[in-house]
């Protein structure tokens, strides 16, 4: 059997913030449906995270401001633009960028996890951007119309998507001719301490087989030149790929940190749960031990390296 695709609006019909939470449901249903087991297993993690990223929701936006940032200028948002954040879990950068279109712009974030979405709403509802609607959608399924949004977004999502090429094609489809897409994804492992810090000290105590080049895995473009390829192969015209080299700012302590490090990724909590008791200690000392290097005035700083990988609809 075909998969089954959530309803799309008419072609000639324009999306509206009220349109599109009637369509909420359809997609929420739709999406769960769709998913191929790669995606439900990937669903059933982020729902497990959602509520540590919620917890987190400020310093998570503080340290990965400066990938928004890259994102905006990639695809030229400005104020009164109308945009698609593509697996914004619990709102972001939809929140942040809804504060820089403002009320004459508008900005939609889907998101294939219902309890990131339930966060990005409460979110919204918090800090009165009423310009900013989240609904439950696979990547790959949009339900929208063509030609409706002036960008596209996403921040670190393309690596979980179940197909990467359909997701990218479903986002041009959606922007209006002349649009863009932006994408960012980690640079390797290695070239970034906010991961590799506590995860090669969680590696020498439980032992994990190296992901397939193409499993969900943060790092799964790593590669320079493999997700500008994806977007060609998708018909983005002229495909770009730029570095991003800037610094995750995080204002809390080494302890605090080894917190909020340990509960935003399922992966590590899933290995750390394996560790007895009798080593958690050494880890968590261990662990750290090796932040306090990266501190400084006002918290923790790490070099980060982020690829921004962009293309646009042929006008």
């Amino acid at each position: 059997m075909g998969l089954l695709r959530p309803a799309r609006l008419a072609q000639s019909e324009p999306v509206r913030g009220d349109h599109f939470r009637g369509h909420a449901a359809i997609s929420k249903n739709a999406s769960t449906m769709a998913a191929t087991p790669f995606m439900q297993e990937v669903i059933s993690r982020w729902g497990e995270t959602a509520p540590y990223w919620e917890k987190h929701r400020a310093i998570i936006r503080e340290m990965f401001a400066p990938v928004t940032q890259a994102l905006v200028e990639a695809t030229k948002i400005t104020r009164g633009s109308a945009v698609l954040d593509v697996a914004t879990g619990p709102g972001e950068p939809a929140l942040a960028i809804a504060e820089l279109v403002g009320t004459e712009g508008k900005v939609l974030g889907i998101d294939a996890v219902p309890e990131m979405v339930e966060a990005a709403r409460r979110e919204a509802l918090r800090r009165e951007l009423h310009n900013a609607t989240f609904a439950v959608a696979l990547a790959d399924f949009l339900p929208f119309p063509a030609n409706n949004f002036d960008a596209v977004v996403s921040r670190f999502g393309v690596m979980f998507f179940q197909s990467p090429v359909g997701a990218v094609r479903e986002m041009l489809r959606v922007v209006k001719p002349g649009g863009r897409i932006a994408l960012a994804v980690w640079h390797f492992a290695e070239k970034n301490s906010f991961h590799y810090t506590l995860s090669r000290i969680v590696e020498r105590y439980v032992a994990s087989p190296p992901p397939t080049s193409d499993s969900p895995d943060a790092f799964r473009f790593a590669e320079p030149g493999k997700l500008r390829a994806v977007l060609s192969e998708a018909g983005a015209a002229s495909a770009s790929e730029d570095l991003l080299r800037f610094s995750i700012r995080a204002p809390v302590s080494a302890e605090d940190f080894w917190t909020l490090r340990s509960e935003m990724s399922e992966r590590l909590r899933s290995k750390l749960a394996k560790i007895p008791k009798e080593q958690m200690t050494e880890v968590k000392r261990e662990a750290i031990e090796a932040f306090r290097a990266y501190s400084g005035d006002g918290g923790l700083s790490f070099p980060a390296e982020v690829l921004i990988v962009a293309g646009g609809k042929p006008s």
